[in-house]
């Protein structure tokens, strides 16, 4: 494939956006090489400035389930954007949303939308504090809950020791409330609380984590998580952002049988456009200003046109959940032609996957946590991401990611998918 306009837009975009593009991701800088520039996309494709046409395996970082330009979510924005685009004050779609997600996400009963997942999960994280008047929270090296201060945190240099900054910018103040564990170690997690017995707030988490690839937990993990919270007043915080309405109807929660106390949503509750939100039982929410003390607000908050967007994706959602079954049966049928493929070629490999979320790492452990995943970051994925994109088929350009399906991916489209796998290799 050619890529000279992309490559040529890059170079023009480095003049005058720090690194060529608004989030680090997209430089490909882990992958090496010029990133790709799409043009527009429509169903499972996307169409770059080249003319090239890619299956596309991130569905915008997840949230376009139903694939791109669904026509809905589209319909949807252009008839509400002609009635006015931002206002700043309260319409009566905000509450249909609220509603509808209400009914479909279990153990919630009251949900405040922002602008994106970082801002969900910061807030949640603000009012979990507030709720419980405690300031310590624990969150897992490798899941990724947005760019606040708070989450900016690496490893110290022992197990109960303080976090400390891993980005110029954060102040050690602000890393010393924050206590980082690994995920599926539970006995980790009880040593940390142990250790700060009665200061902290919550325990934040990916239910499902798709930022150290496809991560899932294990029963006991997930099953102990929510009994130490229960048991030591700790809130359990679902980053839902990846997993919500993806999952299933109830996202995390519903498919793993596991209640939280906070659940932040991303994108998908916009249709794919820039919002956020988060949600609990009243008893939290009414913490939150005007009712409480706990100070959020926005004002783009609630804005219309994601506000409609979002219905449209819930309410389609809400009404084909066969739709949940469709994704898991493409991706367990993408899972096991890759499998096939790299086994054929005597390619050392793990394949994470859970519902529609799956990701491919070069190691001959199992990888179920950011130390395990690291090792699938090398070169041979580096080879493969490349080799793939030069048979039309874009992947997550880092080994961190998981990759998002959508049900407009045909069957079709995952055997030229496998057959790339073989041919590259």
């Amino acid at each position: 494939m050619i890529y000279q306009r992309s490559s040529a837009l890059f170079q023009e975009a480095k003049k005058y956006i720090p690194g060529g593009v608004n989030s680090p991701v997209r430089a490909f800088k882990a992958v090496g090489g010029d990133p790709i520039f799409v043009k527009e996309a429509k169903g499972a494709y996307l169409y770059d400035e080249d003319g090239n046409r890619l299956i596309d395996y991130i569905a915008s970082w997840g949230p376009l389930i139903l694939g791109h330009a669904y026509a809905p979510v589209i319909d949807a924005v252009i008839e509400k954007a002609k009635k006015g685009t931002s206002f700043g004050m309260p319409t009566e779609i905000e509450t249909e949303l609220a509603k509808l997600a209400v009914s479909m996400v279990p153990n919630i009963e009251q949900i405040r939308f922002v602008n994106s997942g970082t801002e969900a999960c910061m807030s949640a994280v603000r009012l979990a504090r507030g709720y419980t008047g405690k300031d310590k929270i624990i969150k897992f090296a490798g899941c990724y809950h947005g760019h606040s201060d708070s989450f900016l945190i690496q490893a110290g240099s022992g197990a109960v020791t303080f976090g400390s900054p891993n980005s110029p910018g954060v102040t050690k103040g602000t890393a010393k409330d924050t206590l980082l564990a690994e995920y599926n170690d539970l006995e980790g997690v009880k040593n940390l609380v142990q250790a700060n017995q009665g200061e902290i707030a919550a325990i934040i988490i990916e239910p499902v984590a798709g930022n150290m690839g496809c991560i899932v937990p294990s029963n006991e993990f997930i099953q102990g998580l929510r009994a130490l919270c229960t048991k030591e007043g700790i809130l359990l915080l679902f980053d839902e952002v990846m997993t919500g309405f993806r999952l299933g109807k109830g996202g995390a929660q519903e498919a793993l049988g596991i209640d939280a106390d906070i659940v932040m949503f991303g994108k998908v509750i916009g249709g794919g456009l820039p919002v956020g939100a988060f949600a609990a039982k009243a008893e939290i929410m009414s913490h939150l200003a005007p009712e409480g003390p706990v100070y959020q607000a926005g004002t783009l908050s609630g804005n219309p046109l994601a506000m409609s967007a979002g219905l449209a994706m819930l309410t389609a959602l809400n009404n084909t959940p066969e739709i949940f079954q469709s994704l898991a049966d493409k991706t367990e049928y993408l899972h096991k032609g890759i499998a096939s493929a790299l086994s054929e070629k005597g390619i050392a490999h793990q394949i994470n996957r859970y519902g529609s979320m799956i990701s491919v790492h070069f190691t001959d452990e199992p990888v179920v946590d950011f130390t395990s995943s690291a090792k699938g970051n090398n070169e041979t994925f580096k080879k493969y991401f490349h080799g793939m994109l030069a048979k039309g088929i874009y992947l997550p350009p880092s080994a961190f990611e998981s990759y998002f399906l959508n049900d407009a991916i045909s069957y079709a489209d995952l055997d030229e998918t496998i057959s790339a796998v073989a041919t590259i290799f």
